[in-house]
């Protein structure tokens, strides 16, 4: 049944759990302002912090965040390890698809982390979704080494940032030192199966104008046989400042990679060899620049506002075989030749203009905040699919007869949001807020097995979403927080083109729309304990999946809404001080989430009918992720043993247990994964790091993909070792 939720109901639930915390018995927080509080107890150089109540433009109290300090890891920078970046943030989830340090596949609380699509992605704070409403996916892949540091707000920030229901995920790459005209940083990486990495970076200031650029390279022969990868990225970017309360910013930034895909592998082929390859001629390819324009005014010391206009543009292409694992790809001894390839080609064109702005006044004495944004976007997305390609070894995307399906989709639409943060007093904080968003996206072009007359066609997106946040501050080192937010999954493009001549589009098909909502208490103890425990809520109503429909006397199959969802879930976050000395100190984290993930009602295909699954468990969502350290340090040597369990989940949502031959479906075991990292800082310009990933060499697999890059068992890396260094001048 789906969820009724209206702005009275948000605000009789927070304030009657917050109405009596207003009034409690607690000790007076003096000379107190909210925008600047941060929880008390947070050590110097900590890994991971709460963003500020105030972070800029966006009003952030109320809702739980992380910033992860990325300079500051023992990690595997070069190959983006995600258990390692993300090692201290409770219910994500990453797995890996597209070759270690490609891209960066994360999720949180159940949801899909496939290329980060459920998140409202950012760079700096510019928008790097590829397409929002086309393909909401990240293509664009900047190095770790350029990043200072990570921001995660989670799904209830759905209000400000965009209808996403992870919430916002915002990469700040590193910044020059403006005490120098110019300064040079460069991170060198070797590795196992063949890694070499090699980051450099220019940055400094003159005058009014501070400038920053780097270069990346990278390449790897993977850890599975025929899975090379080569990649580049650049960016560069100046800002200008016109005083102290005004700067204008130009950025522009590429990433490219290209990636041979190994092929998916049955579970007999898992077991033989994890190593082993069911592909060689297929290849994976996105080149996306991202380029932006900003202005950030202090207009008054009440008054900030902040525009950006920035695009997504490039290209997503590959060149492949397609079939299940069992399904191999060998020379036709009629033809003597391979079969020819399947090519498929995105082109993608995103504008995106952003302005925001936030007032600070008084009611009596406490300070409040009333925030406001206006978005636009403007997206054109050709896809052209099915080309026959050559039957050659190389990634060559040429194609004999054209594309069987050739489409556009542009997408137009205008957000504006509202949030006001009433402090009614200087503990307790409330702050409800609004969203409308109206466009529309519309569909063109041809798909040969298609009637002519069902191709062409208009999505609307008319949301009006409501939410409610609250905090309260019971003494300087402790914090409840709460929240409700609406949130929508928008149909996206590949769920309006039929894949096969078996397929169909279903003209009733309409957005997932539900909620996130979350209660929590953030508290540390004399700087010796810190935690931070979340209670939260997922509610998806309207997922989209497979079901047969009849039409003119032929079961199809369509993308429907095959029911709601709902993910209940706890989040612990805590950090412990054992040893503490001037020389010496060992302190223990764990990062650990329980999810129920269910469906609560719905059906979809099994093949030859339509199957209930109410009851059954979301796919690909483990029940338990729990991510567990010990961090040591001697001097300015840092060394991290960590240990990552992720518990078992299904591939589909009928639940299969048991795999078929292709290994396309079933159950995702339970794993185990251990590293073990240091950092060691010298000279205050040299830094050198050096790993073991998956100390004991666990062969496992996190998912069992049922699109890019096909059905089946991916395996992800076994022992591997690493090794960097680093100079700063």
């Amino acid at each position: 049944m789906k969820q009724k939720i209206t702005l009275p109901y948000i605000l009789t639930l927070l304030l009657n759990l917050i109405w009596g915390m207003a009034f409690a018995q607690t000790d007076t927080l003096s000379n107190y302002d909210l925008k600047e509080f941060k929880v008390l107890g947070v050590r110097e150089n900590e890994v991971i912090v709460p963003l500020a109540n105030i972070h800029k433009t966006f009003i952030i109290g109320g809702r739980k965040s992380e910033v992860i300090s990325v300079k500051d890891l023992p990690a595997n920078l070069a190959e983006k390890t995600g258990r390692q970046v993300f090692a201290k943030v409770p219910g994500g989830l990453v797995y890996d698809m597209d070759g270690s340090g490609n891209q960066v596949n994360f999720s949180v609380r159940g949801l899909d982390a496939h290329r980060s699509w459920e998140f409202n992605v950012r760079q700096n704070g510019t928008i790097i979704n590829t397409d929002m409403y086309g393909y909401p996916a990240s293509h664009y892949s900047m190095p770790m080494e350029a990043v200072e540091r990570i921001e995660l707000v989670r799904g209830t920030a759905a209000l400000q940032y965009g209808q996403q229901f992870g919430g916002m995920l915002n990469y700040v790459l590193k910044s020059p030192d403006p005490t120098k005209v110019f300064s040079y940083e460069n991170l060198t990486t070797v590795g196992s199966f063949g890694l070499f990495a090699s980051y450099n970076a220019i940055g400094g200031k003159v005058g009014k104008l501070t400038y920053y650029a780097y270069y990346q390279k990278r390449t790897s022969n993977g850890y599975r046989d025929n899975a090379r990868s080569d990649s580049d990225a650049q960016h560069v970017g100046l800002t200008y400042d016109f005083n102290e309360n005004l700067n204008f910013n130009v950025q522009l930034s590429r990433s490219y990679y290209l990636y041979r895909i190994p092929g998916p592998l049955t579970d007999g082929q898992f077991a033989e060899n994890p190593r082993q390859a069911t592909r060689e001629r297929n290849f994976y390819s996105p080149e996306i620049y991202i380029p932006s324009l900003s202005l950030d005014w202090q207009i008054s010391p009440k008054t900030r506002f902040e525009w950006i206009g920035s695009g997504a543009f490039g290209q997503r292409s590959s060149v492949t075989f397609d079939g299940f694992a069992n399904v191999p790809d060998v020379i036709n001894p009629e033809t003597n030749e391979f079969a020819p390839r399947n090519v498929d080609i995105d082109n993608y064109h995103s504008r995106t203009t952003e302005a925001r702005i936030i007032h600070e006044y008084r009611l009596g004495h406490v300070k409040n905040f009333l925030t406001g944004s206006v978005r636009y976007f403007n997206n054109k997305f050709d896809r052209r699919q099915r080309g026959m390609g050559t039957t050659g070894s190389d990634f060559d995307l040429s194609v004999s007869n054209g594309f069987v399906r050739d489409m556009t989709l542009h997408s137009e639409s205008i957000a504006m949001a509202l949030e006001n943060q009433f402090n009614f007093s200087p503990k307790f904080s409330i702050s409800p807020g609004i969203r409308y968003e109206y466009g529309n996206s519309d569909m063109t072009g041809r798909i040969d097995y298609l009637e002519e007359g069902k191709v062409p066609r208009t999505i609307p997106y008319n949301f009006f979403t409501l939410g409610a946040h609250a905090a309260y501050f019971i003494n300087s080192h402790s914090k409840l927080y709460g929240g409700i937010s609406q949130a929508v999954r928008p149909v996206i493009f590949q769920d309006l083109i039929p894949g096969n001549p078996l397929a169909t589009i279903n003209e009733n098909l309409t957005n997932s729309f539900g909620y996130n909502a979350e209660f929590g208490w953030e508290n540390s103890f004399d700087d010796k304990i810190k935690y931070n425990l979340t209670l939260f809520r997922t509610y998806i109503g309207n997922r989209i999946g497979n079901i047969l429909v009849e039409e003119n006397g032929q079961t199809l199959i369509a993308k429907s809404n095959i029911g709601n969802s709902m993910t209940d879930g706890i989040e612990l976050y805590l950090d412990m001080k054992i040893i503490s000395s001037n020389q010496f100190s060992l302190s223990f984290y764990t990062a650990t989430s329980y999810m129920d993930a269910r469906y609560l009602n719905g059906n979809v295909s099994n093949g030859e009918s339509n199957q209930d699954i109410t009851g059954n468990k979301i796919e690909a969502v483990p029940t338990w992720i729990s991510r567990n350290g010990l961090t040591g340090t001697v001097g300015p040597l840092k060394i991290v043993l960590q240990h990552q369990f992720v518990g078992e989940s299904y591939a589909d949502a009928l639940n299969t247990r048991i795999p078929p031959a292709s290994g396309a479906v079933g159950i995702v075991p339970e794993y185990h994964v251990w590293d073990l990292n240091m950092a060691f800082p010298f000279l205050e310009k040299f830094v050198l790091r050096a790993g073991i990933n998956n100390l004991f060499d666990k062969q496992y697999f996190t998912k069992r993909p049922q699109m890019y890059p096909g059905p089946g068992i991916w395996s992800s890396d076994g022992r591997g070792f690493v090794v960097s260094f680093g100079a700063k001048i």
